[in-house]
């Protein structure tokens, strides 16, 4: 830069990463290196040539490493518009060193906060302060200056650097790059500090994180991609491919709705959802007779569906898997389950070779974020999870004249539990003696209608069944149409 002898790049990260080679590199480019505590000494032991923070900023690193970076002389450095003439005049009046580049990754408060048992004391030393501040005014005077957040970019950045320099839009992503890390980050920090926050906050920043890159999204002209909460306990951040088909966005959220569907229940429980919305649910004495009554449900509405199940899927289950193709020609595409043996997957390749499997873990009792987004075009709605309480079934209220049997009672709290998870508006037939569906009428503008499209699927099975409703009767007309 004309009028400073030297040109200076600034290293300070908790991820150490393959930051000893970019150092090499800015060094081989003639930047000198400005380094603070752990990272120096990274940098020294591996022979490089550093200078210390504190030669900079004129202060020792202190109250334990709470106060190293931010100075004026650092952000003064980072900051001032070498464009502009009175601030390259005052730089050189103030001995403010030219910092060109600046690598930065904060401390580990996500890593920090997934122990439940964590101290709110250390939750509290990893929060960055002197890493923000650097990223943030890098970000803002990206036209000057480099910011780096993300090791996976060292190597790029060091070959422009090679080839002369990086082009202003690679500096502009970088800089939207780091604005993110930084929201990422301070979303975080506010989260665990207001979780025991009971009302809803006037302000929300959501962060995520890209897990996978689907096939497409609801329609193959749409791109999509699935981003997960921090430390989310949910199955689906731990999503595992087996084999076969990779997912859509309609796959992905149909595994959701699966999931949504099977958590309720401890003892075996089988989904098989299309289009986000439940065709069959059941739960059995064992995983293989809830699937076979979940598809039994409704055969000619699975087909092409997605089945979720709620506990291992050993070579038995997979055999009954097999029997839906022969028995009624129902193609499943989609196995989301939370472990399968190598010879439940080995059989099910020799049936059906593209039926995408994928494993998601253990199933949580409880969730790890409390609330529910649902996003429009321009924003999201919260709201509290739909959760099935218990207490309010054990404490119903019969009003009619003629009382339940207790295996009636038995079958209206498993319907109970299963119409919780279907769309709104929403009419059930459960049988009268299994734990399954009969019929399924849902996501109609009518319920009269609702009522006759279950009632219809369920045939025979309707008499002496269970109806459940997701909502009240306003008119007796659907309790006639039952009758």
């Amino acid at each position: 830069m004309p009028g400073f002898s030297n040109k200076y790049a600034l290293l300070s990260v908790y991820d150490k990463t393959g930051i000893s080679d970019f150092a090499k590199s800015l060094i081989e480019l003639k930047y000198k290196i400005i380094s603070t505590g752990g990272t120096a000494k990274v940098l020294i032991d591996a022979g490089l040539s550093v200078t210390l923070i504190q030669e900079i900023t004129g202060n020792p690193e202190s109250f334990d490493g709470r106060m190293k970076t931010i100075s004026f002389q650092v952000e003064g450095g980072i900051l001032f518009d070498r464009s502009n003439k009175k601030h390259v005049k005052e730089a050189k009046n103030l001995n403010i060193k030219p910092i060109d580049v600046v690598v930065v990754n904060l401390y580990p408060f996500e890593q920090t906060v997934s122990n439940p048992k964590v101290k709110l004391s250390d939750a509290i030393e990893n929060i960055d302060v002197g890493g923000p501040t650097m990223a943030r005014a890098a970000a803002k005077n990206h036209k000057n200056v480099l910011i780096v957040t993300d090791p996976a970019d060292y190597e790029s950045i060091a070959e422009e650097l090679r080839q002369g320099s990086v082009s202003y839009e690679r500096r502009r992503l970088l800089a939207a790059k780091a604005f993110r890390h930084l929201s990422f980050y301070d979303s975080q920090v506010a989260s665990f500090l207001g979780k025991d926050e009971k009302e809803f906050p006037e302000e929300l920043a959501v962060p995520g994180r890209k897990i996978i890159d689907l096939r497409y999204g609801e329609n193959p002209h749409q791109r999509a991609s699935v981003y997960i909460e921090p430390n989310a306990n949910s199955p689906l951040s731990k999503l595992q491919k087996i084999t076969g088909r990779d997912l859509s966005a309609t796959n992905f959220t149909d595994i959701f709705a699966g999931l949504e569907s099977v958590r309720v229940f401890k003892e075996p429980c089988a989904v098989v959802i299309k289009h986000n919305s439940p065709c069959g649910i059941a739960v059995g004495k064992s995983t293989p007779e809830a699937l076979k009554l979940a598809v039994e449900a409704d055969p000619e509405s699975a087909f092409g569906g997605v089945i979720v199940l709620n506990q291992q899927m050993d070579l038995k289950t997979a055999k009954t898997f097999a029997n839906f193709k022969e028995e009624n020609g129902v193609l499943i595409d989609i196995l989301a389950v939370p472990f399968i043996k190598k010879d439940a997957v080995d059989f099910i390749k020799s049936v059906r070779k593209s039926t995408g499997i994928y494993i998601f873990g253990k199933i949580p009792n409880k969730r790890s974020n409390k609330k529910h987004l649902r996003f429009f075009d321009g924003g999201f709605v919260m709201q509290d999870w739909d959760e099935v309480d218990e207490k309010n079934i054990k404490n119903w209220k019969i009003v009619t004249k003629k009382k339940p049997t207790l295996k009636q009672l038995s079958q209206m709290k498993i319907a109970w539990k299963f119409i919780g998870r279907i769309k709104s508006n929403t009419i059930i037939v459960v049988d009268k003696n299994l734990p399954m569906t009969r019929g399924i009428g849902s996501g109609q503008t009518s319920r009269v209608r609702s009522t006759k499209i279950a009632l219809e699927q369920a045939g025979k099975f309707a008499r002496g069944g269970i109806l459940a409703s997701d909502s009240f009767f306003p008119f007796d007309d659907s309790v006639r149409l039952a009758g």
